[in-house]
């Protein structure tokens, strides 16, 4: 069994260790959902009338440099990626 798997990037493929694909994976979804919040709170900003969209930006900023947020969006990234394959192996 190869311990390395392919990463497309693009048009083309990378041959790259599968612990680098896992961690390339974990960062993507933390960037994923830290977009998200940033629409949701950027959103709630200028719905309720709160100084518009750039107060929103500032209270994201507050909220996403938070320990505790990152660390969960790190875990759940994590458990996440772990769980989708372990359940592909386990399939056959």
């Amino acid at each position: 069994m190869s311990d390395r798997t392919s990463l497309a990037f693009g048009r083309h493929a990378f041959s790259v260790p599968k612990l680098v694909k896992r961690a390339l994976q974990v960062v993507t979804s933390i960037i994923m959902t830290a977009a998200v919040s940033l629409v949701v709170i950027g959103l709630n900003s200028v719905l309720t009338g709160r100084g518009g969209f750039v107060q929103g930006i500032a209270a994201w900023t507050s909220f996403i440099q938070r320990p505790d947020i990152l660390g969960t969006m790190a875990l759940t990234a994590v458990v996440t990626v772990t769980m989708l394959y372990w359940q592909r192996g386990r399939g056959r």
